[in-house]
């Protein structure tokens, strides 16, 4: 770095990458932690936060105070490099690091990262999840303490073992208890959460999933509530919903008639699979499936991981980072699922050959929904406050208006605001934005507690 470079970000200011400090105190290692638990950075010292060069009077042993104290106070240890520089006749003294390969860092036991200009406490979440990335392993990869061989069926790894046999054409050689040690299922003769999750003999707390078939907005018609073993619960959540699905018959003229489902079965077994692999089963809720006359509903704890937004994983434009190392890769093994991050995709492309509208994709509460609805693709649902036809369902444009009007006038107003003022229920309320969020009319800017919606 040279003067000219001290130019440059005093025309910027400060950043993700940037700070400036007037003096060195604590605030200075926070900075360098947060710069290290993201993408790096450099803290410029003798340089207010107004742009303002005061610049330092330092000597060589004063500086080499500053670095012991940085390492001192950070664990694992920050060796930043140092530069002194002069611009416009003062000193400015820089520390840069870039970022760090062992995460997180902490200093004095807070763990930071940055945020646009400015340092953020990391969440417990946030904090397991980078310890996790730094040894390459996930959560399910760990030790189970509570449970042991004994706690899964031996006969449910010999179906899985037959599953890869028939998937890959290979035969495996290993008996069931060889076999999950060279998975890593089993580490050091011990259970991993992953493995119980997988082969749990009996009941599995962790696991827990119910489905639920409304008619109408509440009246329940059938339930059921599952705490078993994935593999298990993948195909009875399947059966469970496709009992549930209506489907018409097709005469083409050929001896075999065609069917055809309201929704595209295929979506549904690889949303379930998504919902499955990518649970994050450290939160104490469990899944849940709301199946309704117009739509079906699957939520699951944990959002979306690795920075990665809703935008980017509609698009395709993101890098898939597994929650569930093990469990996404028993799953892939078994020819459950196909390629990491492809799912999503796959799902989309379903939906658009069967002839519906995409599915939504949301993140909601501590969590991650997916709607998916049977609307056909070929009916218009136009919203417009001046059109009076082609509006389906119950989206009527009266609907369409007082909405519309409501976030002219409060682009900030909740759900539960919303569904107050136009005397209708919460649910009602979520699908009739999400249609005007189809039909092009509004977007949500911002997260769900702290967003505001915009009029397109």
């Amino acid at each position: 770095m040279n003067s000219s470079d001290i130019d440059v970000l005093l025309r910027e200011g400060e950043g993700l990458r940037v700070e400036f400090k007037s003096s060195f105190d604590n605030k200075v290692i926070e900075t360098l932690v947060a710069f290290a638990n993201t993408s790096g950075g450099s803290v410029l010292i003798g340089i207010s936060d107004d742009r303002k060069v005061s610049g330092v009077t330092i000597n060589h042993e004063s500086v080499q105070n500053w670095l012991n104290e940085i390492k001192n106070k950070t664990s694992p240890a920050l060796v930043p490099v140092v530069e002194s520089l002069e611009y416009n006749m003062k000193e400015v003294i820089v520390f840069s690091v870039t970022e760090y390969p062992i995460k997180p860092v902490s200093t004095r036991s807070k763990y930071l990262k940055r945020i646009a200009n400015s340092n953020h406490l990391m969440t417990t979440d946030e904090i397991a999840n980078e310890h996790l990335r730094t040894i390459n392993s996930s959560w399910d990869y760990y030790t189970d303490p509570d449970h042991g061989i004994g706690d899964v069926s031996l006969e449910k790894v010999k179906t899985f073992m037959s599953r890869i046999e028939q998937h890959t054409g290979n035969m495996i050689a290993n008996n069931p208890i060889e076999f999950l040690a060279k998975l890593e299922i089993t580490r050091r003769n011990q259970m991993t959460f992953g493995g119980f999750l997988l082969f749990a003999r009996d009941y599995c707390l962790i696991s827990d999933l119910q489905i639920v078939r409304f008619k109408g907005e509440s009246t329940i018609i059938d339930s059921i509530s599952l705490n078993t073993d994935l593999f298990t619960e993948a195909e009875e959540v399947f059966n469970f919903i496709r009992k549930h699905l209506m489907v018409e018959y097709i005469f083409t003229g050929e001896p075999q008639r065609t069917e055809r489902f309201d929704y595209p079965p295929e979506a549904i077994r690889e949303i379930i699979m998504n919902m499955i692999v990518h649970r994050d089963y450290r939160d104490s809720s469990g899944s849940i499936i709301k199946i309704f006359d117009d739509c079906i509903e699957f939520f699951n704890p944990g959002r979306l991981t690795g920075g990665i937004t809703v935008n980017d994983l509609v698009s395709g434009n993101y890098i898939s980072r597994c929650r569930n190392k093990l469990i996404a890769k028993a799953f892939k093994e078994a020819g459950l699922t196909e390629r990491y991050g492809s799912g999503i995709s796959r799902i989309l492309n379903i939906c658009k050959n069967h002839g519906i509208v995409p599915p939504a994709f949301e993140e909601i509460y501590d969590g991650f929904r997916v709607i998916l609805y049977k609307n056909k693709l070929n009916v218009i649902e136009d919203v417009t406050v001046n059109v009076t036809v082609n509006v389906t369902e119950d989206v009527t444009v009266k609907r369409a208006e007082a909405l519309l009007n409501i976030i002219r006038q409060d682009p900030s107003a909740n759900i539960d605001e919303m569904a107050k003022k136009m005397e209708v229920n919460r649910r009602t309320i979520l699908r009739d934005l999400e249609k005007l969020k189809r039909a092009g009319k509004i977007r949500r800017a911002g997260s769900d507690k702290y967003g505001y919606w915009e009029l397109i």
